[in-house]
């Protein structure tokens, strides 16, 4: 009888629990953008927006090389209700300037001086991507080079399907 018991709990317990292939759900962050206009809340893209996080520094070489397809991919997609965020790491203001403006950077840009933000997301260097789907899980977290087709990969299987 006690083993029946145990059987069916465990039954219970493994349907109640989610799925081993579940995404895990992004911790949610605030960040103070350099624009000055206000503060990036990512609580207020849930169910709106998919979000692209981009940890990134004025001195990695990696950063450097794929600023550009980054700007573009957000030019791309922001029109699709994908929103692009870059979160600068240990890096001066000044550098971080300097950066966004040699690479005519127009998505949202702050600083994360400590890693405060990054730590939360499992950050082991720069840069280190993450996309957000609009439920809040993350779906691709990639380390090292996020090319424009890599992006991509890892943004259009979350944005509607068009009717054909």
């Amino acid at each position: 009888m006690l083993r029946g018991a145990l059987v069916a709990l465990a039954l219970i317990l493994a349907w109640l629990s989610p799925p081993a292939w579940a995404h895990p759900t992004a911790p949610a962050f605030t960040l103070r953008l350099l624009d000055g206009k206000k503060a990036l809340d990512s609580r207020a893209y849930l169910g709106k927006s998919v979000l692209v996080v981009r940890f990134q520094a004025s001195w990695c070489k990696v950063c450097v090389r794929e600023a550009a397809g980054f700007e573009r991919a957000y030019r791309k997609y922001k029109p699709l209700g994908v929103e692009f965020v870059g979160i600068q790491v240990q890096d001066p203001e000044a550098d971080v300037r300097k950066f966004l403006k040699a690479h005519d950077a127009t998505y949202p840009a702050g600083l994360d001086p400590a890693l405060k933000i990054a730590n939360r997301f499992g950050f082991k260097g720069t840069p280190y991507t993450v996309v957000i789907s609009r439920k809040g899980e993350m779906m691709a977290r990639i380390r090292g080079s996020a090319d424009e087709a890599r992006l991509a990969k890892a943004i259009d299987p979350l944005l509607p399907k068009k009717p054909r």
